[in-house]
């Protein structure tokens, strides 16, 4: 029997609620998966901007940049607490 493989981290974009419930994240609205290479996180990142020009999501000004890193460089979580109507959650691929 092959061994089972190692999940690997993505990451889920959702439109939401000012509280993020989970009742307010559709996943028939919000389906792409964003995985964490360079090319995963600059298109999740392109997807926030989107949300923010589009003012269906809102980041303050002087933290767009720690928002912006976090997506790109560091932990896209981080980037999450920075947003209202947007959240980003954590999920194993198979």
């Amino acid at each position: 029997m092959p061994a089972a493989k190692e999940p690997s981290t993505a990451y889920i974009f959702f439109n939401c609620d000012g509280e993020k419930s989970l009742a307010s994240k559709n996943i028939f609205y919000n389906k792409a998966v964003y995985g964490r290479t360079q090319l995963g996180r600059k298109a999740l990142w392109k997807k926030i901007q989107d949300e923010m020009e589009a003012k269906r999501v809102v980041i303050a000004e002087d933290k767009v940049e720690e928002a912006r890193d976090a997506v790109l460089k560091g932990d896209p979580m981080d980037a999450a607490k920075l947003m209202q109507f947007g959240d980003i959650l954590e999920i194993d691929r198979y």
